[in-house]
């Protein structure tokens, strides 16, 4: 369990898919970058644009914050930078300093990955991977059965309301017929008046 939860504390969401970064997955392998992303080169057809993709600057920026944030809060932080191996394509700075962009491969780019890295320990670790994707999709599932029940609240909620307006409404006018009823009780009358 505590691999799974390393694991998904490596999943980022970027371009609304939910993905894992090159250094990330190499770290999890135990393999150099290099030789992860030499790999998928070799093999470029099992791994199409839907599959793997390049951070733009901007999106490797927007994750580095997203952590930053996370760090300041969390009692273990998450270290990008945490495995001896990543230093070809690491520099010197906390969040490595990469030369290049990562890559980011989805969860079908993760599992053609198992097709490309065939040691023992890639094999156990893509299982891993995999379970931990399914985990971060059933909370998803769960928090969108949860939005979609505040919602029928917040219809019901409203569908009540109105129920409610129309009966102060009519309660409303009910008083008013009472309060109009006995003036007209009390009112002087006039005309011939009989004494009994």
């Amino acid at each position: 369990m505590q691999i799974i939860r390393s694991i998904e504390s490596r999943i980022y969401t970027i371009r609304d898919e939910r993905v894992m970064l090159d250094f990330d997955l190499a770290s999890l392998y135990e393999v150099e970058t290099k030789v992860l992303n030499q790999a998928v080169k070799r093999n470029s057809t099992r791994f199409p644009d839907d599959f793997m993709f390049q951070l733009t600057a901007a999106e490797f920026e927007n994750i580095k914050s997203q952590v930053d944030a996370i760090n300041q809060g969390a009692s273990s932080p998450i270290v990008i930078k945490s495995h001896p191996n990543l230093k070809s394509q690491f520099v010197t700075s906390s969040w490595g300093g990469t030369r290049k962009l990562p890559y980011a491969f989805t969860e079908q780019g993760v599992a053609m990955l198992s097709g490309v890295l065939k040691s023992e320990k890639a094999i156990n670790m893509n299982i891993a991977i995999m379970r931990a994707f399914v985990d971060v999709r059933k909370i998803l599932l769960k928090q969108n059965n949860i939005n979609e029940q505040l919602t029928e609240i917040k219809e019901r909620i409203g569908e009540h309301d109105i129920q409610l307006n129309e009966l102060y409404d009519a309660m409303e006018n009910l008083i008013d017929e009472k309060i109009a009823q006995l003036k007209w009780n009390d009112r002087q009358r006039i005309g011939f008046k009989i004494k009994e």
